[in-house]
């Protein structure tokens, strides 16, 4: 069975912070700093000065779903126990609503200081996200420069007024698709395409048969890579030769998936590859 789904949903704990106890007074900059979700991992790098990073979540060293890439496995990492997390000594845990229930309750019942964040479904939510990492890091100046960088990459991303827009399908291994609703389907509005989930009857992040794509293609499919090695069943769906029969009526480019798991600094990335697609795709179907 593919990981993506599973990566997704510890990623998918993330937005407005909550610090433990509603606390919002300013306090110093902690400097041991455990992170126990993997998108709160890439925006903890992007923030915070390196000796206050005491550990990230076990997902920065995956090599198949990394948000981060390898920087990520420059770090130590736990598998979220309280255990591992009290033994480290941390003044702040950022954690993520799929992060350990009984890891959160353990580390309240022993007084360790955390932020709980949810999942942003918007490119506003992520930014303000952002924003609220930064303050409880003690890093708010930084926060503002990286929310700046990413609003730039976003408009950097955006059509020319009254350029044709063109309909998409986010397609991950085992015909996982992104829905309306989602942060990936404000990222693909923004970029000037319009999210083809809903025409397949998805209303929440899921599968999509890869039957229903050939029988009506999108304009565009951004397709993940198959795993380096023997496919799994799920990678087999990608690379399936039924795709050939609509070649001449779908432009297909490659869309890492791990560009589909956070937003945070991640959007910068996914806003230039989704404007460089969307040019390439406006040649090819002209």
């Amino acid at each position: 069975m593919s990981r993506a789904p599973t990566r997704r949903a510890a990623a998918a704990g993330l937005a407005a912070g909550l610090l433990s106890g509603g606390a919002r007074a300013a306090a110093p900059a902690p400097k041991r700093i455990v992170s126990l979700n993997p998108c709160l991992d890439v925006i903890l790098v992007h923030l915070a000065d390196r000796a206050q990073i005491v550990a990230l979540s076990h997902w920065s060293h995956d090599p198949e779903t990394s948000s981060l890439g390898p920087v990520g496995r420059t770090f130590p990492y736990t598998y979220e126990s309280a255990e591992e997390v009290v033994a480290l000594r941390p003044d702040l845990v950022l954690t993520g609503g799929h992060s350990s229930a009984a890891s959160r309750a353990a580390l309240a019942r022993l007084g360790v200081r955390t932020a709980l964040f949810a999942a942003p479904d918007t490119v506003e939510e992520s930014l303000a996200q952002v924003a609220e990492v930064a303050r409880a890091v003690g890093r708010p100046q930084r926060g503002d420069a990286l929310v700046a960088r990413i609003r730039a990459a976003i408009a950097r991303a955006a059509p020319p007024p009254g350029e044709r827009r063109l309909t998409v399908l986010v397609y991950q291994s085992g015909g996982f698709a992104a829905a309306k609703g989602a942060l990936m389907d404000d990222m693909l509005t923004r970029a000037g395409f319009d999210n083809a989930a809903t025409r397949y009857g998805l209303k929440r992040t899921g599968d999509v048969p890869l039957e229903r794509v050939i029988a009506d293609p999108p304009d565009v499919l951004l397709a993940g890579e198959p795993r380096p090695g023997a496919p799994n069943w799920a990678d087999r769906v990608l690379t399936h030769p039924a795709l050939s029969h609509v070649r001449g009526r779908m432009h297909r480019a490659v869309f890492p998936q791990r560009l589909t798991f956070c937003g945070g600094p991640v959007l910068i990335e996914t806003a230039a590859m989704l404007a460089r697609v969307r040019r390439e795709a406006l040649q090819a179907l002209a």
